[in-house]
């Protein structure tokens, strides 16, 4: 039963490290728009107009 609850307890772990690591590949995939000026306003303000918009 100990073995149950050592695996069970895993499972949030997993959790905040998919979550991370997909978000740490986004950002990656999104650095180099932030080095233009023109473009890193424009994603900017398309992820802020996307967030109003889905909530």
């Amino acid at each position: 039963m100990q073995d149950f609850f050592q695996n069970v307890s895993r499972y949030p772990r997993y959790l905040i490290s998919f979550s991370l690591g997909i978000f740490w590949f986004f950002l990656q995939q999104l650095k180099p728009f932030l080095k233009n000026p023109v473009t890193a306003i424009a994603l900017v303000g398309f992820l802020s107009e996307a967030s109003l918009f889905c909530t």
